[in-house]
């Protein structure tokens, strides 16, 4: 028959492999965590695109104060100014496109290379996690060097 004792310690021996299982299922994941504000800003690229952007703006501003001057009616001029401000905007996600499809492709190839499964904004976690950001920024710059 079956003690209270022997049911105690398979109780035990159950609720410890439980417990070991379930830190070797969270030991196998690695959670890597990026700046990508740093990451975009040191991109090789990046600089290069805010020129290009900046000489956009300050077109599209000039465009846009031509436009508004020769128009009497206000709900005109409203709207020549929202046209201006989308097609600066639309500019802008179209140069840096590229950047972040970059970006991206970096961060998952150092995860790769470090075996890290979860990657996260470093601003979301509070504690832990293992700081990939400076590898990702040597990453895109050795893809920039090859280009």
């Amino acid at each position: 028959m079956f003690s209270v004792r022997r049911i105690s310690i398979a109780l035990s021996v159950a609720l410890l492999l439980v417990f070991v299982s379930g830190a070797v299922a969270s030991a196998e994941e690695k959670i890597g965590v990026i700046d990508s504000q740093k990451i975009i800003f040191q991109h090789p690229k990046f600089e290069g695109v805010t020129k290009q952007l900046q000489q956009i703006s300050r077109t599209k501003e000039n465009e846009m104060k031509l436009a508004v001057d020769k128009e009497p009616d206000q709900n005109k001029k409203a709207q020549i100014f929202n046209a201006k401000r989308n097609e600066l905007a639309q500019e802008e996600q179209k140069l840096m496109q590229p950047i972040f499809k970059e970006a991206e492709l970096a961060v998952r190839t150092v995860a790769k290379v470090k075996k890290v499964t979860v990657v996260i904004e470093k601003s979301a976690v509070y504690f832990g996690g293992i700081d990939i950001t400076d590898d990702v920024i040597q990453e895109l710059k050795k893809n920039a060097a090859k280009k």
